[in-house]
């Protein structure tokens, strides 16, 4: 690669898109047709309803169990949570050694005047991918186009920043403006995906084009890739031909919008920042968590997206994993991105990631037991470690829904049948009702504490220490907002709901 113009590709006429005819077609079918309204109505609340009689039938179950029948619950709901505990510290502590290594590797590169080790004409060739749903982005992706085109510090003639992005109708003149920045900025591409409806559609047919690249990431829209990123990425393949993947570290920027994203803020710092990293050294196996991820082009565009996935990045990671593929999680390569500002937008955002989850989790809970079948990798065999590590991530997290919402239930049995009268019953009729429960109780604590100390020593500029202490305290709560939304997404599956809800921008 000599010059940007060897980036040059010919994808010839795009067909008309088709999508907004659909979409009118099937709403004008859907007013006229009053039995389809139904149906539609039916599956949008069902999720809803069984969800609902859940929480009501175990309160109610509750109620009327024996004394020895609910000690055995509650023995089993404590240790459950002591579990949950104790892994999460694990990894917090397991975070420990790559934080500091990624702090080094920063150290030595500021005492060396910020000179990587890879020459700039030895780099590999990388096309960056802005993918985007105009009609929701259409406001920020301008910004975030330039953001990239001028402020990312990598050689022009080894990198294509590519806007990918589908809209049912047409947005002018931004769009117009959108496909004139190729001729501002020669690393730039601009390609509306035709006949796409998401996200998949659009890198599937990304990754039907021949750009001769030897690596693509992946950012969505809302993304600020901090400027040494893709470098930073790009020097973790140098260093080692055997990744596949590199994972970066994304950091919610917006805290100051509304308290819900300054929660949202500290709990990205604490799952990328600590558990990624943590779970990636205790288990043996990283993943790719949608935005801010590198691949190794011949993988992705061997494995593409599966658009039947509601989250089909975490399908393709498991993909990835399943044939011996191997990603690493680097907190330098970070990435700045929003938080979802109401409610609303965050419940939508987290029910189809639980959704997603749990197709993925069903799909893909084989790899526990079952051999990699890739026979490019036919020496790759999953440790036990791996295996068990699978087993954690796919089936007892989703499991730990019904364990952390069954413990919800029998609390409030307890208030329905036996009403606390002063906060000392109540905290006793929450915590200690037997005695084993003070031990597995003060434990949890305290490895809820060392998981949040340890994230506060990793935590972006953007979080402070009271954000921190304000999300230790409301922490339970949050355990259990979470397992709710698993279940919606559960019920939601069960249903077969495929509505894609895409998350809100401003």
């Amino acid at each position: 690669m000599s010059n940007s113009n060897d980036f040059t590709i010919d994808i010839g006429e795009m067909p008309p898109c088709s999508t907004n005819e659909k979409e009118a077609a099937k709403k004008h079918w859907l007013s006229e047709n009053p039995l389809e309204r139904i149906s539609s109505f039916i599956s949008d609340w069902t999720p809803f309803g069984l969800v609902a009689s859940y929480f009501i039938f175990s309160t109610c179950l509750y109620t009327y169990c024996s004394e020895g029948l609910i000690a055995v619950f509650w023995f089993i709901y404590m240790c459950t949570n002591f579990y949950i505990a104790g892994a999460t510290v694990l990894e917090a502590f397991m975070s420990i050694t790559p934080c500091r290594e990624a702090r080094k590797i920063v150290t030595q590169a500021e005492e060396k005047g910020w000179l990587f080790p890879t020459a700039h004409d030895k780099l590999l060739v990388l096309d960056l991918l802005i993918v985007a749903y105009l009609p929701n982005e259409q406001d920020i992706i301008m910004d975030r186009a330039l953001y990239a085109l001028e402020q990312i510090d990598y050689p022009r003639d080894k990198i294509r920043i590519n806007i990918l992005y589908n809209t049912p109708k047409a947005i002018e003149p931004l769009e117009t403006e959108l496909h004139q920045l190729p001729l501002k900025y020669p690393h730039a591409r601009v390609i509306k995906v035709p006949n796409s409806t998401s996200k998949a559609d659009n890198l599937n047919y990304f990754l039907t084009l021949n750009t001769g690249s030897d690596l693509i990431a992946i950012y969505d829209c809302d993304h600020y890739p901090h400027p040494n990123g893709p470098r930073w990425a790009v020097e973790r393949f140098m260093a080692d031909e055997e990744i596949d993947i590199v994972q970066g570290r994304c950091v919610v920027f917006n805290t100051e919008d509304s308290f819900l994203t300054s929660m949202i803020a500290v709990e990205f710092d604490k799952i990328y920042a600590v558990s990624h990293p943590g779970r990636a050294t205790m288990w043996g196996f990283g993943l790719f968590c949608g935005s801010n991820g590198y691949w190794r082009s011949s993988l992705l565009r061997e494995l593409k997206m599966d658009g039947d996935m509601l989250t089909e990045d975490i399908d393709s990671a498991l993909r990835a994993f399943s044939r011996g593929s191997k990603t690493v999680h680097d907190l330098n390569v970070t990435s700045y991105e929003l938080a979802p500002t109401t409610f609303p937008a965050f419940w939508k955002q987290r029910l189809r990631w639980a959704q997603g989850w749990a197709q993925a989790s069903l799909k893909h809970l084989k790899m526990v037991y079952n051999k990699p079948q890739d026979p490019l990798h036919s020496d790759y065999n999953r440790s036990f470690t791996a295996r068990f590590g699978v087993l954690s991530l796919l089936l007892i997290r989703e499991a730990s829904y019904y364990l952390v919402t069954q413990y919800t239930c029998l609390v409030l049995s307890f208030v329905i049948t036996k009403f606390p009268t002063s906060g000392e019953e109540l905290w006793k009729f929450v915590y200690f009702q037997y005695p084993v429960s003070q031990w597995l109780f003060l434990i949890s604590i305290i490895c809820l504490v060392a998981t949040l100390w340890i994230t506060h020593q990793v935590k972006s500029e953007f979080v402070s220490r009271r954000m921190i202490i304000i999300f230790s305290i409301q922490y339970p709560f949050y355990l259990v907002l979470m397992a709710t939304i698993g279940l919606y997404g559960h019920a939601r599956q069960i249903v077969r709901y495929s509505s894609w809800n895409p998350t809100a921008r401003k």
